[in-house]
């Protein structure tokens, strides 16, 4: 569901800093897994990131690029019986019908600005546009902000190159004509209000550059020896999840379930905590990733390891969104588990709209990520952080150019503990050129990433220095 339509207009007090696109390039990046990854019923061994290049010009006629990118997370954004390759090539198509959308009658503002009145008026129609050439399967809105993210960090990217200035610098009323109050719509329980606030309130202004980095243990990862039958990578990588604990010296743990098996997830939690405690391994996280239908069933799982292995419960900082990501046909009172655990949407959090619904049936905090677009991430964290809910920000496995803006919003958001970075389990080789210039984001040492390599404009990308070669664009405006 898109957020509510208003009409689109530039803010009568436009500023001249503002931008509209001039200029729009798709290029597709496929990489494969060197590990299958399991999340909840799905199973990906490879990968297609989406790249986009969008060109800008201010009111004073300067021009700029930037650059934004992200995994198009089939089975993530778009579970369903028909095949990978259709949705794929589905949401390819999407991105070139976006490229032609942001170049037509472009919006015209700060990028939290004109990615907001894109996001409202201009998605939706592509939505419907698409959909209506496959009448009997609709595009879920989550695969459209999935595609729609790297355009949109590009925006947020350009607007930072145009002006010489880090992007997380540009977030206040010297460059936004209108404030959080025409976004964002409070709670009626409580006395916020977003009149005259901006942003920049809510973000850190002196990021870390370290972060602590949550590793992922998926469906199928080996956890120990025990584990290590049949053919393993032979590349100088990690397998198994202890051997990964060693080199990495990790100490954050997001355990992947299934939702469906009681009986498994108990005993993979189990399991994990007995090696996490092992190798000093301080917490842990459980993802159902929407496959429980009922909370019972995550509230049986936590009351037998309560019971069971306190120390275990004791590790787990939150649960991950364990039910079906519609809050609007599938919500539920989820008061109990909360009470257990702090419960964190993810795939339910589309927009600060969610957020606000998921709060109301007893949500305790939102997991943010940049796949969902830089701008719908940030309004989300401004309406979750008026309300005091806590913000994490979590991984779309994202590799190259992806992983960037994904750890800067984390270091500029406040989480409650570090990021979510688990590309280099997956497919490091994807991200050799970028890790030469940034070789802190792309390993994870003595369990956290290092971002001090980061500067310049933007995103503080470096993008000059990468030696990149890209395929040929699909899309070129």
């Amino acid at each position: 569901m898109p957020p509510d339509r208003l009409s689109t207009q530039r803010h009568p007090t436009g500023k001249p800093t503002d931008v509209a696109a001039t200029g729009a390039t798709v290029y597709f990046l496929p990489a494969g897994l060197r590990v299958p990854l399991k999340f909840g019923a799905q199973t990906v061994t490879d990968i297609t990131c989406v790249r986009v290049r969008m060109k800008v010009r201010d009111q004073t006629g300067r021009e700029a690029e930037g650059w934004g990118e992200t995994p198009l997370a089939v089975e993530w954004s778009w579970p369903a019986s028909a095949s990978h390759a259709s949705r794929l090539n589905r949401m390819q198509r999407f991105c070139e019908m976006l490229a032609d959308a942001w170049i037509t009658d472009p919006p015209i503002g700060h990028p939290l600005e004109a990615g907001y009145d894109f996001l409202r008026d201009r998605l939706p129609a592509v939505v419907d546009h698409e959909s209506a050439a496959h009448e009997k399967t609709r595009m879920p809105y989550l695969a459209a902000l999935v595609c729609a993210s790297a355009f949109d960090v590009a925006m947020h990217d350009a607007y930072g190159n145009v002006h010489q200035r880090d992007i997380y610098s540009m977030y206040g009323p010297q460059f936004l004509s209108r404030d959080l109050n025409t976004f964002l719509t409070p709670a009626e329980d409580g006395d916020v209000s977003f009149a005259g606030r901006y942003p920049d309130e809510f973000l850190q202004r002196e990021a870390p550059r370290r972060l602590a980095a949550w590793h992922l243990v998926g469906g199928l990862d080996p956890l120990d020896v025990s584990d290590s039958a049949g053919p393993q990578p032979d590349d100088g990588y990690p397998t198994r999840l202890d051997e990964w604990i060693d080199a990495d010296g990790l100490w954050c743990l997001k355990v992947k379930l299934r939702g469906t098996d009681a009986h498994w997830d108990y005993e993979r939690m189990v399991r994990v905590g007995r090696i996490a405690q092992h190798k000093n391994v301080l917490w842990l996280s459980a993802d159902f990733n929407c496959t429980v239908q009922n909370v019972g069933y995550v509230n049986g799982i936590l009351d037998r390891l309560r019971d069971e292995h306190p120390r275990t419960y004791g590790m787990i900082l939150y649960v991950e969104q364990p039910f079906p990501y519609d809050l609007r046909t599938h919500g539920r009172d989820v008061r109990s588990l909360a009470a257990r655990k702090p419960l964190f949407l993810d795939e339910s959090a589309h927009d600060w709209q969610f957020v606000k619904l998921g709060r109301q049936l007893g949500w305790s905090g939102v997991a943010l990520k940049t796949c969902k677009t830089q701008t719908g991430a940030l309004l989300s964290l401004c309406w979750a952080k008026a309300h005091g809910m806590p913000i994490m920000v979590q991984d779309l496995t994202n590799p190259m150019l992806a992983q960037i803006p994904h750890v800067r919003l984390a270091a500029h958001a406040g989480t409650i503990m570090g990021v979510e970075t688990n590309a280099m389990q997956f497919y490091p080789a994807a991200s050799v050129a970028e890790a030469r210039i940034h070789p802190g984001l792309y390993r994870r040492r003595e369990g956290a990433i290092d971002l001090s390599t980061l500067a310049g404009p933007g995103f503080g990308y470096r993008l000059d220095e990468m030696c990149r070669s890209l395929p040929e664009p699909a899309v070129d405006q």
